[in-house]
């Protein structure tokens, strides 16, 4: 038997083609898997040896990832299935299992899953899924611990903390550890330089200023966690409660740094689900950017009522030239459902107001929230083409594990889909959550036609043509000519 060469393999499971379609071929972004190098930066700062294999920008088969697997032959094998996005984690399960039943029958060492969707899940995921661990939790201390048991071969995992294993054929589990609180300590900059960083790309629409240079791409986390409870939000799954902790702004700057000057890196997500809250810590962020002169293109994420206008024109001159606004619904009881309390007049006036200091909206809405009509998805998308903001994602309620929509669901029986890929929005196995009114065909019918509505009307295309040119009008013009195929539409 070969001698132990690494100590974990670390595995950012993904099939883009899967969970977008026709999208995947230049649309969709590709993205670094920022938690994972993250992660795997803290073991070898802790004197353990590491390797990412990023399955979804790698051309790799399961029969080659198993065969580079057993070449490094290492202790433990990881997948983390997560992603910047709530709906990143569970849709990306079902290719996390096609790799699991892969590699169990093809490599020697253990195999451990972890993520969001396993800490969401992680009972179900262990009986369900062909691994010998599940890591319920952040990640970091757990393999830590796991991977110095394995070394010293003790194999009493009872002090491992937030480990799901077996034991002659008993589940069993231990208290999460607690909360990383020390984020700059304990969580360093990324391990980079074990990602094919030439790799990865930008959205489409972050890149409509220079649609021909989406790469190379970066997205990085300032913060973890959300203080807020948004009813279709799984974010928090993974840290047990809601909270949120920051990394200081000088070590954002110190990693965005290295991105730019060793990667050539311009074009970056700031992934915190939200980035514009705290005003010491982002504009500390702004202020170090504009004093290190980077010429940025950033996306970050905002409310409504988290934007202080006298700080756009900074934010601005930092290269933070799209801010994604949680809009969700124009209707104020489905607002107030989702707990999200604001009023249409705001909206539209924070909008003009963003848009005015040069700053590109994304502006995000979600058709089939539980009190939802086809009369409230309708003004909803009145809404948004009144708004005729620079890009608009149209999204399905989705009643993600770890979310309160999972347990609304559960506990009315409301279908949920039979496989995991059928939580991706875009997959052809989508299976939207159904309301109180209507079903999920009706729902993904709407979002679907409201979609090429959008970015169809005239007012929206003469808007992207004065703004960013021709060449990005035909770009978006040709995106709408990319079909969607949806089971439940065909059936």
């Amino acid at each position: 038997m070969n001698e132990k060469k690494i100590d974990i393999v670390l595995i950012n499971p993904g099939y883009v083609k899967q969970l977008y379609q026709g999208l995947a071929i230049d649309l969709a972004a590709i993205e670094p898997p920022f938690w994972i190098a993250v992660i795997a930066s803290y073991l070898r700062n802790s004197g353990l040896s590491v390797k990412i294999i990023d399955a979804n920008v790698e051309d790799i088969s399961l029969e080659e990832m198993s065969r580079t697997i057993n070449e490094l032959n290492p202790l433990l094998t990881t997948l983390i299935v997560y992603g910047s996005h709530p709906s990143a984690s569970t849709q990306n399960m079902t290719i996390a299992r096609n790799i699991c039943n892969t590699l169990k029958k093809n490599i020697t060492s253990k195999i451990a899953l972890g993520g969001l969707h396993p800490s969401a899940l992680p009972e179900r995921t262990i009986v369900e899924e062909n691994v010998d661990f599940v890591i319920e939790g952040e990640g970091p201390i757990t393999l830590e611990k796991l991977l110095n048991n394995l070394k010293t071969k003790k194999y009493d995992f009872s002090d491992v903390p937030g480990l799901w294993y077996r034991e002659n054929k008993t589940i069993k589990n231990n208290p999460r550890p607690p909360l990383i609180n020390d984020l700059d300590k304990v969580l360093p900059v990324a391990a980079w330089d074990l990602l094919p960083m030439s790799k990865y790309r930008a959205h489409n629409w972050h890149c409509f200023d220079d649609i021909e240079n989406r790469m190379p791409y970066g997205a990085i986390y300032t913060s973890l966690g959300c203080p807020y409870s948004c009813v279709f939000c799984c974010i928090n799954a993974l840290f047990g409660k809601h909270g949120i902790r920051y990394r200081s702004p000088e070590l954002v700057v110190e990693e965005i740094g290295l991105l730019v000057t060793k990667y050539g890196v311009k074009n970056i997500k700031i992934v915190d689900e939200l980035f514009v809250l705290n005003e010491k810590h982002y504009m500390g962020i702004v202020d170090l950017i504009i004093k290190k002169g980077y010429n940025l293109n950033i996306w970050v994420y905002a409310r409504v009522d988290s934007i202080k206008t006298e700080n756009l024109p900074k934010m601005k001159k930092a290269g933070i030239n799209w801010i994604g606004l949680g809009i969700e619904s124009a209707s104020t009881i489905i607002r107030d459902g989702a707990k999200k309390h604001m009023e249409k007049k705001d909206i539209v006036e924070i909008v003009k107001i963003i848009q005015s200091n040069e700053i590109r909206v994304g502006a995000n809405y979600i058709f089939g929230l539980p009190d939802d009509t086809m009369e409230t998805m309708q003004e909803t998308l009145d809404l948004a083409m009144e708004l005729n903001t620079e890009w608009a994602n149209f999204n399905c309620a989705m009643a993600f594990p770890g979310s309160k929509l999972y347990d609304i669901a559960v506990s009315e029986g409301w279908e949920l889909p039979k496989n995991w890929d059928g939580f991706s929005y875009y997959s052809y196995e989508s299976l939207p959550l159904r309301t109180k009114y209507i079903g999920s065909r009706e729902v993904l019918k709407f979002r679907d036609d409201a979609f090429i509505k959008y970015f169809e009307n005239p007012k929206y295309l003469n808007m992207i043509e004065k703004k960013f040119g021709i060449t990005v009008k035909e770009h978006v013009q040709k995106m709408t000519k990319t079909n969607l195929k949806r089971r439940i539409l065909n059936d």
